[in-house]
């Protein structure tokens, strides 16, 4: 019998929702290390085989190596005070193989990097965020360790992402409404996805039988959103326009989603909504609209209802909301919220 630990083996580029899930299943070994398991893939520690997880195939480990501490425990181990650890990132996020993180006074940024590489074998690049600049929102990112390589794949629930970490965004905080999308869609319907990016809700649409009509104006992502729907296999579900969405018209559209968090904001005439009016002359009767909006704290839930019911009753429609979300904190006093609303017409 053999008694050494055992690993599941799995891409790389799943290796992080792969360990998510394993813990979530309860048989993941944090006390042992990931370990590289060839080229592109990774061998991560389980106390035995999983059942609800996918794995590639689960194997003996007769040399396992103990995890590594933690940040701060790693920075202890380099000599760091307690004052400079403190002022090392608190959190970061892993996209693909590359690590995003706030270095915003922290010191030997390096170093931290390096120790963040230690802790997450997968990754092999790590970026500082700097912000979000211009119309479309390109990120400013920074190499701190590792490779450079800022283009990657994140897979998350099965649904594969190819991108470029220093041309387009990615938010991890909206994870739960990427996946929410692709479980409240069904088979057939028709989706159009007004500010698709890189295919974020358009993709688990697609990939739950939805045809998507996905609009995206800036270049850079709408590139990645055709390479994303082949790499997931859903370009025949995917109709996508590099346009302007208040240029493309369609109608009697099951479902609309405005994931851009600005898109119910009043015209600066005055004269009504910027988006909204496309939203809703898209919707058949009865259709759902899932409009995503950044909303101060001391506002909700009445501002981003109230304009969509303003935007509606000019339009000679009715709505009844569905559900209300907060996906989660913007900004300081404000907050990423979705409103799910069934629109009808006016009798």
């Amino acid at each position: 019998m053999n008694d050494d630990p055992l690993a599941a083996i799995v891409s790389k580029e799943e290796g992080e929702e792969t360990i998510a899930a394993l813990r979530e299943e309860g048989v993941y070994d944090d006390s042992r290390s990931v370990r590289e398991a060839g080229e592109g893939a990774l061998a991560l520690p389980v106390v035995r085989p999983p059942v609800e997880t996918d794995v590639h195939e689960v194997i003996h480990q007769s040399d396992p190596e103990p995890r590594a501490p933690g940040l701060e425990g790693l920075l202890g181990e380099r000599g760091w005070s307690d004052g400079e650890r403190s002022r090392a990132p608190k959190s970061w996020a892993v996209i693909g193989g590359v690590i995003l993180a706030d270095f915003e006074g922290c010191p030997r940024e390096g170093e931290v990097g390096e120790a963040l590489l230690e802790l997450h074998g997968g990754a092999d690049t790590v970026l500082a965020r700097e912000g979000i600049a211009g119309e479309h929102r390109v990120p400013s990112v920074r190499v701190v360790a590792g490779t450079g390589d800022t283009e990657t794949v994140h897979t998350e629930h099965g649904t594969r992402y190819a991108l470029d970490l220093s041309k387009v965004m990615f938010s991890p905080g909206n994870k739960r409404e990427r996946a929410r999308m692709g479980e409240v869609v069904e088979a057939g319907e028709r989706v159009l996805d007004m500010f698709a990016g890189i295919g974020y809700f358009t993709l688990p649409m697609a990939r739950a039988g939805a045809c998507v009509t996905a609009v995206e104006r800036n270049p850079v992502a709408f590139r990645y959103l055709l390479e994303n729907a082949v790499l997931n296999e859903v370009e025949e579900r995917i109709d996508a326009y590099r346009a302007d969405c208040r240029d493309v018209e369609v109608q009697g559209i099951d479902r609309v989603v405005m994931g851009y968090y600005d898109a119910s904001e009043p015209r600066t005439d005055g004269a009504g909504y910027e988006y909204l009016p496309s939203a809703l002359d898209a919707l058949r009767d009865g259709g759902v609209l899932h409009m995503h909006e950044a909303t101060p704290e001391a506002h909700l839930w009445e501002r981003p209802v109230s304009r969509l019911r303003e935007a509606a009753a000019n339009a000679g429609r009715e709505v009844e909301v569905l559900d209300r979300r907060r996906v989660k904190s913007h900004s300081a006093g404000v907050a990423h919220v979705v409103v799910d609303a069934r629109i009808g017409r006016s009798d």
